[in-house]
């Protein structure tokens, strides 16, 4: 069993507060879900990736990725690309704008990253990978983390490889996704090659992939050694699992789920933070795929309510709607004999008792 006397994971000179951490997800971790998942216990949150490319970094999408006013330390910002010079310059721009940890993306499996040999691509050339390391290093004077793949190919497993370059080129942490670019969210996650890296290198190593759990999570820190575990998916629609992974952790058991009354306060409050962040139109698309998220979630809710429930969602155009269909999907219980296709197809009267 994991033992939780560990001591907390440390980059630097940052020590973190608990063993988990919001991995950077592109179109997911903006500001207001970085904030959620630090209320909810996340000891570290990673931005969405940022491009090296200076000619984007005034667009408004870049600004917004950019934007860490009011989040407390340590701030992590992830850049993105393949040439070595301007991921040196993404690193000054940042740490310039008030990013305390530079994350560099050597993980993401996307086509459009990986068609400009940035992301996960950039695992088939070692040699690069040095050199941008070397140059992102000695380019900023607070720390450098890095995120890969086990590798590009299950022919070319070559993370264990590539973290002992990251150790020797000065990067201060690693995190490690289970699969290889070409899986890209396919199959399971494999945490044999998490566990041979951590057992060579020095410096912390993040168990990333498929922990969706407490459980799961106590399972691959005991497995891996990991000293953290980072979360991606498994936090969409679920901000509650790094405080449950943290009481898991520290107790040996399970949190109660969060009641109705949490789960409207929180789906409230992050429906406000994003439309206050994007603006009215812009925040009223985004919040709807977090609500598919928090939707597909609720165990109290059959498949068939639930892609009803998105659908009515999905065809709202103000924030004032978007707070009532959550008024209405806490606030009405239906009857426990009431068949679900006698609901109807909004939120009013569709909360399974």
């Amino acid at each position: 069993m994991f033992d939780a006397s560990q001591s907390l994971p440390r980059i630097a000179h940052h020590t973190l507060p608990n063993r988990t951490i919001l991995a950077p997800m592109a179109g997911v971790t903006d500001r207001p879900f970085r904030q959620l998942c630090r209320q909810l216990g996340a000891g570290m949150v990673v931005g969405e990736m940022v491009t090296s490319d200076p000619s984007l970094w005034h667009t408004r999408k870049s600004r917004l990725r950019m934007d860490h006013r009011g989040e407390p330390g340590p701030r992590s910002v992830q850049i993105a690309g393949g040439d070595a010079a301007m991921l040196a310059e993404a690193a000054r721009f940042n740490a310039d704008q008030g990013a305390e940890i530079i994350d560099i993306n050597m993980g993401c499996p996307a086509k459009k990253v990986c068609n400009k040999a940035a992301g996960s691509a950039l695992l088939r050339d070692e040699a690069l990978v040095a050199e941008i390391l070397t140059a992102v290093v000695a380019a900023v004077d607070i720390p450098v983390t890095l995120k890969i793949r086990t590798g590009w190919c299950a022919e070319s497993n070559n993370g264990l490889r590539i973290a002992r370059l990251a150790e020797e080129t000065g990067i201060q942490a690693l995190a490690v996704h289970g699969r290889h670019r070409q899986q890209r969210y396919a199959g399971y996650a494999e945490y044999d090659t998490i566990a041979a890296i951590k057992a060579e290198v020095k410096i912390p190593v993040f168990a990333n992939g498929d922990i969706d759990s407490p459980e799961k999570a106590a399972a691959v820190l005991d497995y891996t050694g990991a000293d953290a575990v980072m979360i991606g998916r498994g936090a969409q629609g679920n901000p509650w699992i790094f405080r449950e992974i943290n009481h898991y952790l520290r107790h040996g058991d399970c949190l109660p789920p969060p009641s109705d009354g949490e789960r409207a306060s929180v789906l409230r409050h992050h429906l406000v933070a994003l439309h206050d962040f994007y603006g009215d139109t812009m925040g009223v698309r985004i919040a709807r795929k977090h609500v598919g998220w928090y939707l597909a979630g609720d165990a109290r809710l059959t498949e068939a309510q639930r892609r009803e429930l998105k659908g009515h969602f999905n065809r709202l155009e103000s924030r004032a709607d978007q707070y009532r269909f959550i008024d209405d999907l806490f606030g009405h219980a239906p009857s426990p004999a009431t068949a679900p296709d006698e609901q109807g197809a909004t939120a009013k009267g569709i909360r399974a008792a």
